[in-house]
């Protein structure tokens, strides 16, 4: 991350299943001076964890089963209920179809699981979007 101060001005929380990936990241994120408002493992809880702050994350890293309707429908009622919120999308899924649905959602940015969710999360909270290379690679294939 750029500066100490920087760093203190982002907040994060995570919708995502447990993992011991996520818990790395965590971790990594805590000793580099982000604050993790919270974890959950579902949207509707999510939800629940947000209602509760008094002052909301700058960004929301989401990794679910995007794959499922249910999943989408819950995103754009978090979506709607919490515009300010910037969106990362985590996952390891990387077909057009589902990229394309989260970026017309409102996401600012989607990051492989592979990928770098640090680099991520500081370019994001500066108000910038960011896609991995193998998401930007995907849309540069579908645009010619």
């Amino acid at each position: 991350m750029e500066t100490d101060a920087l760093q203190k001005e982002i907040s994060v929380a995570f919708i995502n299943d447990k993992s011991p990936v996520l818990d790395e990241i965590c971790k990594s994120l805590t000793t580099s001076g982000t604050e993790i408002l919270f974890r959950s493992e579902n949207i509707k809880d999510g939800l629940f964890q947000l209602s509760a702050l008094k002052t909301l994350p700058k960004v929301c890293v989401i990794d679910l089963d995007f794959y499922d309707r249910n999943v989408l429908a819950q995103l754009q009622e978090l979506r709607t209920q919490y515009p300010a919120i910037k969106l990362i999308a985590h996952s390891d899924i990387d077909e057009e179809k589902t990229v394309k649905a989260l970026l017309d959602l409102g996401f600012s940015g989607y990051v492989l699981l592979s990928d770098e969710i640090e680099k991520a999360i500081e370019i994001i909270s500066n108000g910038k979007k960011y896609l991995s290379a193998g998401i930007m690679h995907i849309l540069n294939s579908h645009l010619q």
